[in-house]
């Protein structure tokens, strides 16, 4: 029997399991196995939680599909929300956790039993203007942003975030396998509702239409500050809730502030 928790951050939900206690079964295949929302457990991704300390260790994420991800900022924040539990932390706390894109501090802001709300260093977004060259001809203005894994954004006037008359959920899964984006590529739909907030959609790498991202709403606010001057404290809306981001300036690390919460615990074969 392989235990597990089970958390979501804004919707966007995650297996965590320690990697000493999973079976010798490949972590991929298991990742997709337990993902698997009709036959599994069901989530977006697998945290595999290794060398954990009172308040540090390190994590692997796979996700639904089996692939291997640098990082979620959303998955490291529900990580943080498990050790979190499981060692009384307190607000002011720092959980410490090293990640295939650097470490990652995460200190709890406020919590309640099983829910948290953390502010997590997310590392200095590198910002690249880039046009690709869709299928028939079509081309599409955007910005290339590494938070240390990689996400191409597009600003979008359309409340329904078409872009030229096509869903951003088709245009989403095109940019993501350009052959531009040789290991693929998160996409992330931004419209402008102020200077102080924007509203996202989503199409990630490895998983398809998400409700939430942690790293996908740092790269869009990053590319919103960048591209259209939105404010360096920036809400920003998706559909699983709301996160608010702080980027002093251009060679300042990020801020991700957004909630966490536990759903349950159990057993999977």
């Amino acid at each position: 029997m392989i235990p597990f928790v089970k958390a979501h951050a804004c919707g966007n939900d995650f297996l965590i399991l320690n990697d000493e206690l999973c079976a010798a079964e490949p972590r991929d295949s298991l990742a997709r196995r337990l993902c698997d929302r009709n036959r599994g457990v069901g989530a977006d991704g697998a945290e595999f939680l290794e060398g954990r300390k009172q308040r540090s260790g390190s994590i692997r994420l796979y996700n639904a599909d089996g692939s291997i991800a640098e990082i979620s900022g959303n998955g490291t924040r529900c990580v943080a929300a498990w050790i979190g539990y499981e060692t009384a932390a307190r607000p002011g706390d720092e959980i410490v956790l090293e990640t295939d894109a650097g470490v990652r501090v995460c200190r709890i802001a406020s919590r309640g039993e099983r829910s948290f709300d953390i502010a997590s260093a997310m590392g200095i977004p590198r910002i690249e203007e880039m046009v690709l060259q869709l299928d028939g001809g079509r081309k599409i203005a955007g910005a290339a942003v590494s938070i240390g894994n990689p996400h191409f954004v597009v600003m979008v006037e359309d409340r329904r975030f078409f872009v030229e008359g096509a869903p951003w959920q088709s245009l989403g899964e095109e940019i993501c396998r350009h052959a531009a984006f040789p290991r693929q590529t998160n996409v992330e739909f931004v419209r402008m509702r102020s200077a102080g907030e924007i509203e996202i959609r989503i199409f990630e790498r490895g998983v398809g239409p998400t409700a939430s991202s942690g790293t996908g709403t740092c790269a869009a606010a990053a590319a919103a500050i960048h591209r259209r001057g939105a404010n360096p404290a920036l809400l920003v809306s998706s559909p699983g809730g709301t996160q608010a981001v702080h980027w002093p300036g251009a060679d300042s690390e990020m801020t991700l502030t957004g909630p966490a919460e536990l759903i349950c615990r159990g057993e999977a074969f």
